[in-house]
């Protein structure tokens, strides 16, 4: 299980043969990433035309070098996801096309996660399809942070895919909040019981002493959510909901609100990636969370000033995001960091 060993342990050297490169919307936070390695971000050029259409290179030499390329495929406040797909895809095709031995796509939030199966007749499978895309320019692998579905994840890909928990990095922000509270980590559905798990496992180990479990029960169709059932104990508990995004922010206040109802003390919302759609400003000011907890891989820049915004604290993924690709590089372990380890 996790303990302080993830921590990045050994800057690289100059010598080194990876290169990191972060496209542009997403260069704050390749710019910690290559903090945290010893390293300096490896140069590009990013070009636009008059029509639409861009060229896209590096200018440091890839030659038989391990290329690394972190790109968080949101949408905004500038590009849309299928734009900075679409760059990234390319990049990886100029790579390859340069020499470069291996390419990784690091894309901390992944586009079209969510859309992993068939919920209707002739529905697509896109996850799939973005798979076969990154596939067909030479990626050598992809690694993302808390993805929705990380078996359908796997599933989707040939290449070797990477799925990152931001287990490690919640733990000693919960342990810091919660004190000697009596905690209880909350699923706002049944599907996220395993994040959730990993979770509670790795706070029982940290803190040596048991951290309880509560689930809520969800339906979706057709953009209506249902279903009454809340099972768990949480009286008096410092209750931690944890899901992989915040979008409007329903899913998460509909657990809080449950999990008060059920003697909850305190609630705060726990998250990878924070859209934070149009309206999640006011859903969720509701009093049910008292404090919400998201990585730096989504950029709140929806959130106007306000009680929302108050309320959120951001913790970066880059030390996490490095360290995943130190030890990839250096062909060492990552199961410690990995969403479906036992």
């Amino acid at each position: 299980m996790m303990d302080s060993s993830w921590m990045p342990r050994t800057a690289l050297t100059r010598s080194d043969r990876l290169r990191l490169f972060a496209l542009n919307g997403s260069t704050e936070l390749g710019e910690k990433i290559a903090t945290s390695l010893g390293c300096s971000l490896a140069a590009h050029e990013e070009r636009s035309f008059e029509d639409g259409e861009h060229k896209i290179r590096p200018l440091d030499t890839v030659a038989g070098c391990d290329a690394f390329v972190v790109h968080s495929l949101h949408g905004g406040p500038v590009e849309s996801p299928n734009d900075k797909l679409c760059r990234l895809l390319f990049f990886i095709g100029a790579l390859r096309d340069a020499g470069a031995a291996s390419v990784t796509a690091v894309t901390p939030y992944l586009c079209y996660a969510r859309k992993d199966r068939r919920t209707k007749e002739n529905d697509p499978v896109t996850l799939r399809y973005l798979a076969s895309l990154f596939e067909a320019v030479g990626t050598t692998r992809i690694v993302t942070l808390d993805v929705h579905n990380e078996a359908a994840f796997e599933n989707a890909f040939r290449c070797p895919s990477v799925a990152l928990t931001t287990a490690p990095l919640l733990i000693e922000k919960i342990k810091s909040i919660a004190g000697d509270r009596p905690i209880s980590v909350v699923s706002p559905d049944l599907g996220g019981g395993k994040r959730a798990d990993l979770l509670r496992e790795a706070l029982e180990q940290a803190l040596g002493r048991p951290i309880g479990k509560a689930f809520v029960e969800k339906h979706r169709s057709s953009g209506r959510v249902s279903g009454d059932l809340f099972a768990g104990e949480v009286t008096n508990a410092f209750c931690v909901v944890v899901d992989d995004l915040i979008s409007g922010g329903g899913t998460l206040v509909r657990a809080a609100r449950a999990a008060r109802a059920h003697g909850a003390r305190n609630v705060v919302a726990c998250v990878a990636h924070g859209l934070f759609m149009p309206g999640a400003e006011t859903v969720l000011a509701d009093a049910s969370v008292d404090r919400i907890i998201a990585t730096d891989t989504v950029p709140p820049f929806r959130l106007p000033p306000g009680p929302v915004l108050a309320k959120l604290e951001v913790i970066s993924a880059a030390p996490l995001l490095a360290e995943a690709m130190r030890r990839l590089h250096q062909n060492e372990s990552i199961a410690d960091l990995l969403m479906y380890q036992a």
